[in-house]
């Protein structure tokens, strides 16, 4: 128990930690993206209102812009005089046929006039106005009738912006594994006071259990002789039964704190599941008869079964029982068990007492829970036999759950690796 806890506690700080980076880290590296691709849209803005080319003769905030939205006027103010002289573009005009009219590739020295075209052509039959090829980001627009493309190089921004990314990815996965190291020593640490209480209040339970058994036994041995004395009567019934049930309430106790260890000491064997279930099926169909209650069985025949037999028959006897015991006169029960690929799953059904409330289906396995009035002591129980129905499963790599999807019906639903 304290070792899957220790676990969960890694696991729940370095997932936290890796979505605290991924939102920094990735709310930095998208705004450097749309830096670049917002830089390269001005220049492409620009570019597409002047046919392509940067004015000549004057500054870049004095340029004349004629039929230009004052919007694009108030962007091209950001540019500054080095603007033309650092940005790398090419730009290629084509026809309604998509035949090029003119190429004009003075501005760059990595692409010639057919390299341009090429990309001109792919672009316009892609369709798309706007977006990259390789490291160029493009911009479609009408020009005197025809159709004019604009490239602008921005392999020095998508660089920078490629390097930034990797380095804090780097940078986070050293974090993380620094991280998880110091959780890994640190850990240990930070859950030894909950482990020294849990081993000292494991102790207490098998130590008190194991003194509890003797005078337990004392007087239900005074009892059988009191009553061979005095003969039968109600008071020495009533002790040799309480007796009987804090024997099987300190048996209980120390059985969970066994199978609650690290590694519980299981016999583990091959047996026929399906045979069992019958058996302890068959213990029980009288009982559930004499009490008016129906009790059908759905077993898959020759279905076997790699654990503890003991241990398997004992889950068995605890649900059945909880089923027959908080089932009302006239109800039915179910037993149901089958394979469903490499998952065996049992399932045993009742009719409940009263309606069952769906926010106390998952505290039905805590100890001495009890989700009604009519889960008191009149019924034989002390709320312990779901605990160690639980941790039987556990101890097999399974799964159990409660179900009660019509409120009216609990169903226990057990998953074991077949």
């Amino acid at each position: 128990m304290i070792g899957r806890l220790r676990r969960k506690l890694i696991v729940a700080c370095m997932v936290s930690l890796a979505i605290v980076l991924a939102v920094i880290l990735g709310g930095v590296n998208l705004m450097s993206y749309y830096k670049v691709v917002s830089d390269a849209d001005t220049v492409l803005s620009f570019l597409s209102e002047n046919r392509g080319v940067f004015p000549k003769g004057q500054p870049m905030e004095e340029a004349p812009a004629p039929q230009a939205p004052e919007a694009n006027w108030e962007h091209r103010r950001l540019f500054s005089p080095e603007t033309p002289y650092e940005s790398r573009f090419f730009s290629v005009q084509l026809d309604g046929d998509g035949q090029v009219l003119q190429t004009d590739t003075r501005q760059i020295a990595a692409v010639d006039e057919e390299e341009a075209a090429l990309y001109a052509r792919t672009v316009a039959d892609s369709g798309r106005t706007a977006g990259f090829w390789d490291d160029y980001r493009y911009l479609v627009v009408a020009d005197a009738g025809n159709t004019r493309v604009i490239f602008l190089d921005c392999s020095r921004g998508l660089s920078s912006f490629r390097t930034t990314l990797l380095a804090s990815l780097a940078l986070s996965l050293a974090g993380l594994l620094a991280v998880l190291v110091l959780l890994l020593v640190l850990s240990k640490r930070i859950v030894r006071p909950m482990a020294e209480s849990y081993e000292k209040q494991k102790r207490f339970i098998t130590d008190a259990g194991h003194e509890l058994k003797t005078p337990m036994t004392i007087i239900s041995a005074d009892a059988d002789l009191a009553e061979m004395e005095c003969g039968e009567n109600q008071w020495i019934s009533d002790i040799r039964r309480q007796a009987q049930r804090l024997t099987g309430l300190t048996n209980d106790l120390i059985y969970l704190s066994r199978m609650e260890e690290e590694q519980p000491k299981l016999q583990l064997i091959d047996f026929p599941l399906s045979d069992v279930a019958e058996e302890m099926a068959q213990s029980f169909q009288a009982l559930a008869k004499s009490q008016g209650k129906e009790f059908s069985l759905h077993i898959q025949p020759m279905i076997s079964f790699h654990g503890d037999e003991k241990a398997i028959r004992q889950l068995f006897s605890i649900l059945l029982d909880n089923a027959l015991k908080y089932s009302p006169a006239g109800g039915y029960l179910d037993l149901g068990l089958e394979k469903q690929g490499r998952t065996l799953v049992l399932t045993v059904s009742n009719t409940s007492v009263q309606p069952i409330e769906q926010d106390k289906l998952p505290h039905l396995f805590d100890r001495f829970y009890r989700a009604d009035q009519s889960r008191n002591s009149q019924t034989g129980g002390y709320g312990l036999g779901l605990s160690v129905a639980r941790s039987i499963v556990s101890a097999h790599k399974g799964k159990i759950r409660a179900e009660s999807p019509d409120g009216l019906t609990l169903t226990f639903a057990v998953h074991l690796p077949a």
